[in-house]
C-alpha cells in the first residue's frame, strides 16, 4: 500500500488539532513537532461559547479500526479531572490526504467560577490500544475573547 511517509513507521501521523468556533478563524495547534511547546499556546475561548474540535490525521499503510479521542480536562490546582470524553472517531483506510474528525458541538463553561486556565491531556488510541498520540495542551475561560 502507499504511505504518507514510506520512512515514517506510523500507521496514524496526527498532524493538527483545530478549535473551531462559529464566525472565528480555526484556532490550531501542531502536532506535527515538538509537544512540549503546545502547553505555552494557550487557546482563549469565551465562556458559554459552542466549539468543536477537529483533529487531522494521515492513515498510511494499513487499514485502523476504531480510532477513539480522549480527553481529560484539569483545572490549575484540581488533581482530578473536571471533565472527561471519549469520541469514537471510526476506522479510516490509508490514504496520502489528510483526514479529519470534527467532534460534536460543546458548550464552554460559563460564569465566574468557570473562569480560569485549565490543562487538557489529550489522546488518539484505538482498539488494540495502540496510541497514536498523547499530548498536553492548555486554554483559558474567559468573559470576553480578549480579556
Amino acid at each position: 500500500l502507499f504511505s504518507a511517509d514510506a520512512n515514517d513507521p506510523r500507521k496514524v501521523i496526527v498532524k493538527k488539532l483545530a478549535l473551531c468556533v462559529t464566525g472565528r478563524d480555526d484556532v490550531e495547534l501542531d502536532l506535527s513537532g515538538d509537544l512540549t511547546n503546545l502547553k505555552k499556546q494557550v487557546f482563549v475561548i469565551k465562556e458559554g461559547v459552542q466549539y468543536r474540535i477537529r483533529i487531522d490525521f494521515i492513515v498510511q499503510r494499513e487499514i485502523v479500526h476504531g480510532l477513539k479521542y480522549v480527553q481529560k480536562t484539569y483545572r490549575l490546582g484540581v488533581p482530578v479531572p473536571v471533565d472527561k470524553m471519549t469520541h469514537m472517531v471510526g476506522s479510516y483506510p490509508p490514504k496520502t490526504e489528510i483526514q479529519s474528525y470534527t467532534t460534536p458541538p460543546e458548550d464552554a463553561p460559563s460564569g465566574m467560577v468557570a473562569r480560569g486556565s485549565y490543562t487538557v491531556n489529550s489522546l488518539f488510541t484505538d482498539d488494540d490500544k495502540n496510541v497514536h498520540l498523547q499530548w498536553e495542551w492548555c486554554f483559558e475561560i474567559k468573559k470576553d475573547w480578549k480579556d
